[in-house]
């Protein structure tokens, strides 16, 4: 647990000056850090970027696509 924290806080304060060079690779539209999920969204594309070790995995084929609410900014409601 402890790695896990150092290596989110790592990634936060080294994510600030990444996030702000790396684009979507489809619309080359900026992209929005997602902590919680440990991916890298681009409302343009709709597509969701993960984060391995670390490292954006910056590939079409390894993203995830967006929902509706995702796109507009909003977090889905969760279903019990």
């Amino acid at each position: 647990m402890r790695r896990d924290r150092r290596r989110i806080r790592r990634l936060d304060s080294v994510d600030r000056q990444l996030l702000s060079i790396l684009v979507c690779p489809v619309t080359k539209a900026p992209l929005e850090y997602d902590g919680e999920r440990q991916e890298l969204r681009c409302r343009a594309s709709g597509l969701a970027y993960p984060i391995r070790d670390g490292i954006p995995v910056m590939l079409e084929s390894e993203a995830r696509e967006l929902t509706a609410e995702e796109r507009a900014g909003r977090e889905p409601e969760h279903r019990s």
